[in-house]
């Protein structure tokens, strides 16, 4: 893979799911999430025959915000010997205001008139929308919707949405995908409709970028001794005299991290929805609890939209946008079919030693405070 910064920042998809089950009903196979922090959970194994069944074990995971996405066109790809090409798109007729954002450069500037005319196509009966939409049914054998994040319910800096293509699989033919993806058109779709608990998904983004490296970090290659002239941290011998080129092969200092990178099969532990005060409570718990740990997630804040809890750590920053995607090679292995049972989640404070998984927890314990009183 290659060792330079990606063009991709919010992420790319390559390769959808094979689009096999022609007697599935029609799904989505990707969503937009961003990534929150971590915390462990505790949890039973429940895997018959393992050294560890019925036992608990603790487990790392990460915690991503994915607020509803909205639908806003659909996209139909023609198979041709080179590939699949566009046949043609088609857009809903409103279009909101952070979708328009990411089609300008400047957005104060401009005279914010993108798609104004596209939407007159929708004043007499929206012949020509239909006549587009007709012609990708007829022609197209991958059907794909174009959504949008809503960054206004995340606390982030960020005015402009994140713009994808999902795919559409199922579906007997490619009508009943046009249909399906035309009655989501301006609707808000979530990670439940998406992914389940328990399910396998990949997760595709942008790794943590750590600048010009040398090839010790960058590769892993042993120090030389300590007596070593003019620095240890280095490769001994770079290739032989002829072929009189450095090979492509060797070690050599450059670009570490900010790479794109795909993470297969993590596993969903817990899928919390908005407004959900008790989302992360667990028989352990002595009162109801979100999934914002005490005094919010380090360098991200507060959860107050929908969520999804994966396994173990997850590719970039917090804040990063990352893309969730159906798993391209489901996994069989018992561990990966086994049926999660949560029995505690730590939401104690991220920035310390938390002592407390709630506020009211610390006020029963620490009693009425001096500070409160006056």
């Amino acid at each position: 893979l290659p060792k330079k910064r990606t063009k991709k920042h919010a992420g790319h998809i390559r390769s959808f799911p094979k689009d096999s089950d022609a007697s599935a009903a029609p799904h989505l196979t990707a969503f937009r999430a961003y990534k929150a922090g971590m915390t462990h959970v505790v949890r039973g194994v429940d895997r018959p025959g393992a050294l560890m069944h019925k036992r608990e074990v603790v487990d790392a995971v990460t915690v991503l915000e994915t607020p509803p996405m909205v639908v806003v066109g659909v996209v139909g790809y023609v198979e041709t010997p080179r590939g699949l090409r566009t046949l043609t798109s088609v857009f809903a007729e409103h279009l909101s205001e952070e979708f328009k954002r990411r089609c300008y450069k400047n957005w104060f500037k401009s005279k914010k008139k993108a798609y104004t005319k596209y939407a007159q196509k929708y004043a007499n009966g929206a012949k020509d929308v239909e006549h587009e939409l007709n012609r990708i049914a007829k022609f197209c054998t991958v059907v794909r919707v174009i959504s949008h994040s809503q960054p206004k319910k995340l606390n982030l800096r960020l005015k402009k949405a994140h713009i994808m293509e999902i795919q559409v699989n199922g579906g007997a033919d490619a009508k009943a995908k046009v249909d399906f993806a035309k009655s989501l058109f301006e609707k808000e779709i979530t990670i439940d409709s998406v992914f389940a608990k328990d399910e396998n998904l990949d997760v595709l983004g942008v790794t943590k970028g750590h600048g010009y490296e040398g090839v010790t970090t960058r590769w892993g290659v042993t120090r030389l001794p300590r007596k070593t002239h003019r620095g240890l941290r280095k490769v001994a011998c770079i290739g032989s005299w002829h072929p009189a080129r450095v090979s492509s092969t060797v070690p050599r200092a450059g670009q570490n991290g900010y790479f794109h990178r795909t993470e297969m099969n993590k596993k969903v532990y817990r899928i919390g929805k908005a407004g959900d005060k008790a989302s992360c409570q667990t028989e352990a718990d002595l009162t109801e609890k979100g999934i914002t740990p005490m005094g919010g997630f380090v360098r991200y804040g507060e959860i107050n939209e929908d969520w999804v809890m994966l396994k173990g750590c997850c590719i970039g920053v917090k804040k990063r946008p990352l893309i969730l995607r159906k798993s391209l090679h489901v996994p069989s292995s018992r561990k990966a079919m086994e049926t999660i049972d949560l029995k505690f989640i730590d939401t104690s404070s991220k920035l310390g030693h938390g002592r407390f998984q709630t506020a009211e927890e610390k006020a029963k314990f620490l009693g009425p405070l001096a500070s409160k009183a006056n």
